[in-house]
């Protein structure tokens, strides 16, 4: 496990499984390249019982052969049995191999297990009848099953209606990773990257394992976004195209909410997102939001003081986020593009916009920061209804100890300066919230910036908490 960057969480879920004194059935979610394989591949070495790979695009044979050479390798003697003609001849065999197994906990891997399920093959009846006639009555069975298709994994195994309903004992989600666990990446990969510098790469793209490993040494942040989103054969310049058609069946839908919600920064509510993209209300766009919020490239959240049902609906993936702002529908786009524009007001308003959103993906960073990590707390943001200049607050922390923290969060290339306008901002923002929602609790002014707040006469009194990127990093 020494390749390993962050997932303890999951590694420790996993090892608790290996010593389960029951057989355990784990789904393990997550959007393309964010590095499920690799988590189990590493945590589990030559553990494996049996594993397979499925293969993309191919039929109900060749998956099939692909299960027979896969099974000859964990037993010699299989060569000289034939192919299984169906996948309950399949899984006898591979019933017969773990009966055979001197494994204490016998760990089986489907890896990309959509892509074995082909049409017509009945692989999810035979994966029924193998777990619940067999597997699930043993104590000694460790089914680990995977896949990027996420429209599949959701509504053909964990909300499966037939033989395989609530039969998943786990489901484990692998989400991108966090702004340390990157700064520890590109270390182990002796990338020398100052923390405004990797902050940069993950607003252009997030904690995607992949995605990183493709960021050179020797090349600062801006060159290596436009090495890769703005070359000739750039790796990220045409990942959408495959990316979303990768995850879901009829992904045109997905990508008309994302495209709608790309356009407006702040989120839209389940009505708004009918109206923009026209997607049937009902099942349809339940379904649609329910798979892009499990790969994470949307969240859901509910405003300050709101009902569930007016909930909103923000793109969250940095990739989506930066492909719609300077790829889709560009044709100016040419290598040194990025180096070229760094400091236009469209790279600015991007660049702030963005910030916000890391700031949002680590909330528990902050919350360490300012020594509230064991006060039960509430996130939200707010919008007033009747101040003139529709006052907004992104980052609303709600305290058990009578405090609410309002975050105000900024990218500057340097110490950020509240000058006497933006200090007349913040403060018709303060007294806007205390009016409009009678708040009995104290407000505290957080800011959070790259490299602190000058303090000043503008600044001084105001603000609580000066926060610095530091702690996004701890």
């Amino acid at each position: 496990m020494s390749n390993l960057i962050g997932r303890e969480n999951e590694i420790k879920l996993l090892g608790t499984l290996l010593k389960s004194d029951t057989s355990e059935f784990v789904a393990i979610l997550g959007r393309r390249r964010v590095g499920k394989t690799f988590l189990i591949r590493e945590t589990f070495g030559d553990k494996f019982t049996f594993q397979l790979t499925g293969l993309s695009n191919t039929g109900m044979k060749q998956q099939l052969i692909n299960f027979h050479v896969s099974l000859s390798k964990h037993c010699s003697r299989v060569m000289n049995v034939p192919v299984p003609g169906n996948w309950f001849l399949a899984f006898q065999q591979l019933i017969e191999l773990l009966e055979g197994s001197h494994d204490k906990k016998k760990v089986v891997f489907f890896d990309e297990l959509p892509w074995i399920d082909t049409p017509k093959s009945d692989f999810l009846s035979a994966l029924e009848h193998f777990w619940n006639s067999w597997a699930s009555a043993r104590k000694d069975i460790l089914l680990i099953v995977c896949g990027s298709a996420t429209s599949w994994m959701i509504n053909k195994l964990i909300n499966n209606k037939g033989g395989l309903h609530n039969r998943v004992t786990q489901k484990m989600k692998i989400t991108s990773f966090t702004l340390n666990e990157c700064e520890e990446f590109f270390k182990s990969k002796k990338i020398s990257l100052s923390r405004y510098q990797i902050i940069e790469i993950y607003m252009a793209m997030g904690g995607i394992p992949y995605y990183l490993d493709a960021v050179q040494p020797g090349l600062s942040a801006s060159q290596n976004i436009d090495l890769l989103f703005f070359s000739e054969n750039g790796l990220l310049k045409n990942e959408f195209e495959n990316l979303y058609a990768s995850l879901f069946k009829h992904s045109d839908n997905h990508i008309a909410v994302v495209a709608a919600l790309s356009k407006k920064a702040k989120g839209l509510t389940r009505d708004e997102i009918i109206s923009y993209t026209k997607v049937p209300n009902g099942g349809g766009i339940s379904k649609i939001l329910k798979e892009l919020d499990a790969s994470g490239f949307i969240r859901i959240y509910t405003p300050f003081e709101k009902k569930i049902k007016q909930s909103l609906y923000q793109l969250i993936d940095f990739y989506s986020l930066f492909y719609y702002q300077f790829i889709w529908n560009n044709k100016a786009n040419t290598e040194n593009y990025w180096l070229n524009n760094i400091d236009n007001p469209r790279h600015r308003a991007w660049s702030g916009y963005a910030f916000e959103q890391v700031c949002l993906m680590h909330i528990p960073q902050i919350k360490k920061e300012l020594g509230i990590s064991g006060v039960q707390s509430t996130v939200s943001s707010w919008r007033s209804r009747e101040s003139e200049n529709g006052a907004q607050i992104d980052l609303l922390i709600d305290r058990n100890d009578q405090v609410i923290n309002i975050c105000e969060m900024k990218f500057s290339v340097g110490e950020f300066t509240i000058d006497k306008k933006y200090a007349g901002i913040l403060r018709n923002k303060i007294n806007a919230f205390k009016t409009e929602t009678r708040t009995r609790k104290a407000v505290f002014l957080t800011i959070i910036t790259t490299y602190g707040t000058k303090m000043n006469d503008y600044s001084s009194g105001l603000i609580q908490n000066n926060l610095t990127m530091d702690c996004l990093f701890s």
